[in-house]
């Protein structure tokens, strides 16, 4: 099984510096790539006199996570894609558990290791942990993380199970089923575009599998920070692009309806914290999806949609008013 891992850069030269050498040390069975979006720092040189063995490929322009990923993936074979982002350490023989989990079944399309954080390494990693879910209302959650609470790692999570959605943090995805499900959504640029992605290959009838039994840890927040009003726009937007686009039925439209409702909650929530520029990142993200609605429905005809999407009803209800602030509380 040849697996090439593919790590998108722009100006990440100090990212590299830390991280590069775990992937190198750790990742023989696989050959490593850099995906480099148009920097301008000293990255590629950095690279070429320090890790030779790294192939390089350099895209024309910074188009976000998904352009970058897209095009740098047109110039590679492999039989696995690992999309690993720069500020991810791996761990020793964290790639044979992916290997044998790919193995369990042809039906498995895209597998995520369990994913803890690297500045508190006893707990789980906000952007992942130990698999994706969404409830009926739209909104990404995962196992070892609800919102803000974060769950110490003490083996709760060291199963290898059928997930909803794996990280782009650390996303192993077969190459022919990339393809098959038509890549990474550009419009999306940066954050969500991976759920979008594993809703639409779990349309194709395969399946998306995390795996405890293998480990990275994941420095969070190194291109945006979760504080910046950028990343409150893009996680706004891109939810309700990933609702419309994937949602299936007529019943799409009353979910929006009511995501507008709580999205304005937020917004007030925002004001109420005096953090107003994320007010108007909500209002931005708004305005965005109004006017790409357009395109998004001309997507959602193009796809195939079937099955239940969520497991549970509300998320955010049981953790905001009945107070299940951890995985195992939650209700169907």
């Amino acid at each position: 099984m040849n697996i090439a891992i593919v790590i998108l850069n722009w100006n990440g030269r100090s990212l590299l510096q830390e991280f590069l050498p775990s992937v190198v040390k750790f990742s023989k069975e696989a050959t490593i790539y850099l995906a480099d979006n148009a920097s301008t720092d000293d990255s590629i040189s950095y690279v070429k006199a320090y890790f030779p063995e790294i192939a390089i490929i350099q895209n024309s322009e910074n188009g976000g996570y998904a352009k970058g990923y897209n095009d740098a993936l047109t110039k590679i074979e492999a039989d696995i894609y690992c999309l690993l982002n720069s500020d991810i350490e791996v761990t020793k023989d964290w790639l044979p558990p992916i290997i044998k989990t790919f193995e369990a079944g042809d039906d498995i399309a895209a597998v995520q290791p369990k994913i803890l954080d690297y500045k508190k390494k006893t707990h789980f990693e906000y952007a992942g942990a130990a698999g994706g879910y969404i409830d009926k209302l739209g909104y990404p959650f995962c196992r070892g993380r609800l919102f803000d609470t974060i769950e110490q790692d003490q083996g709760q999570y060291n199963d290898t199970t059928t997930i909803f959605w794996a990280s782009g943090a650390c996303l192993f995805i077969k190459k022919e089923v990339f393809e098959e499900v038509g890549k990474l959504d550009e419009d999306f640029f940066a954050h969500q575009e991976e759920i979008d992605l594993c809703w639409r290959v779990q349309n194709h009838g395969y399946r998306i599998v995390y795996t405890g039994a293998s480990t990275v840890f994941h420095l969070g927040g190194a291109t945006l920070d979760s504080m910046d009003p950028k990343k409150t726009y893009l996680n706004f937007r891109n939810n309700l692009y990933l609702l419309l686009k994937n949602v299936p039925g007529y019943k799409v439209w009353s979910l929006l309806f009511i995501r507008m409702i709580l999205d304005g909650l937020a917004g007030f929530k925002f004001l109420l914290d005096k953090k107003p520029s994320h007010f108007v990142a909500i209002l931005k993200a708004h305005f965005s999806f109004y006017k790409h609605l357009g395109i998004f429905l001309k997507k959602r005809k193009k796809l195939s949609k079937s099955g239940k999407y969520y497991s549970f009803f509300s998320v955010v209800w049981q953790y905001f008013i009945l107070k299940r602030k951890y995985f195992n509380q939650l209700k169907g």
